[in-house]
Order: C-alpha cells, then structure tokens, then sequence
C-alpha cells in the first residue's frame, strides 16, 4: 500500500478499512471550520459513511488512477491530500487537501505537497499538477504560491457551496519549472 514519509514529523499513508473512526473523528472535531470549504463534510455523520468509500480510494489507488490518503504529523492523524484523477495522455492531475485546524502554520501542507511534487514528476513521470483553492481561503491559497505554482486565473463560480457559488483559483506547476529541492 501507498506510504511514504515525508520528513521526521510528517508521513502519509493510504486510507484503509480500519481507519475510518480515526478519520471520522478528525472530520467530526473539524466539522465547522472544514465545513466553510467542502461539501462533503455535512454527508459523514458517522464512521460508518465512510466505509463505502474508502474501498474506491484504495481501488483508484490499485487502478493507477490517484488516491487518497491521510497525513499524519507526529503519528497522530491531521489531515488528507489526495490525487484526484490522473491524466495519462496529458500526464496530469490534480492535488486537494485539507488539514485540521490545530494542525494548521506548522507547515504541514506545504512540506506534504513538496514531497508529492518529487514523487509526482520523477516517479510518476507527470508533467501538470493543478491546485484549485477557493479565492476566500487564504491559507489555502498560500500553500501553490509557496511551492512556485503559476496562478492561471480564476474560475468564476467554480463550486457550489450548499447556499451559494465560490470563485476558485487555478493554480499549475509543470515539471519542467519544479525546483526539486
């Protein structure tokens, strides 16, 4: 199964079966401030919704085709980034993520990304990684700017929030401007 680590205080590691109630725990205790970006989150009320989709993480996983995994920091659960959908003919993906409010200004994020880059475009051979961050999220917004990813604009209207449309910013990194460092 897919794990790595990133650096001494941060790991990632695909989400399993028997993760659910630690996962569900870091939604549920999470619930309001990650509720301003995503729409899921009100869906999982419990351990038990996330038992039917932990089986498609792990089988896009196994089909080469992205993941989702959660990020641990210091062990502890803190937070997800996932693969969304990869490209093969353009060789190209997406990166989402999320972290728990008490995780957040360690760095956490941008040290993951950092590392999946590397994985991403020497590993995986990719050569385009978006990132889409609501315009209003600044924090998440900080984290491509960070890493050298070129701002390409903004979708207008790009995700339906429960009661209205957030605008996104769209992000890109190709490999041949990534700094490995």
């Amino acid at each position: 199964m897919f794990s790595f680590k990133v650096d001494q205080e941060i790991s990632i590691e695909l989400f399993q079966q028997h993760h659910k109630e630690e996962l569900f725990e870091m939604i549920d205790s999470n619930r309001d401030y990650l509720r301003q970006w995503l729409l899921w989150v009100d869906k999982r009320r419990s351990p038990e919704d996330l038992e039917p989709i932990i089986p498609i993480w792990i089988r896009n996983y196994a089909d080469n085709n992205g993941f989702d995994a959660g990020i641990r920091y210091h062990g502890k659960l803190v937070g997800m980034i996932g693969l969304h959908y990869i490209d093969w003919k353009t060789r190209s993906t997406s990166i989402g993520y999320l972290l728990s409010e008490g995780a957040q200004g360690k760095g956490i994020i941008t040290r993951s990304i950092s590392s999946m880059l590397s994985y991403l475009f020497t590993e995986l051979n990719l050569n385009r990684v978006e990132i889409k961050c609501a315009v209003s999220n600044q924090k998440s917004i900080g984290i491509p700017e960070r890493l050298g990813f070129k701002k390409e604009g903004i979708i207008r209207d790009g995700q339906w929030l429960y009661d209205h449309y957030e605008d996104l910013a769209m992000y890109s990194l190709l490999k041949k401007d990534w700094n490995e460092t």
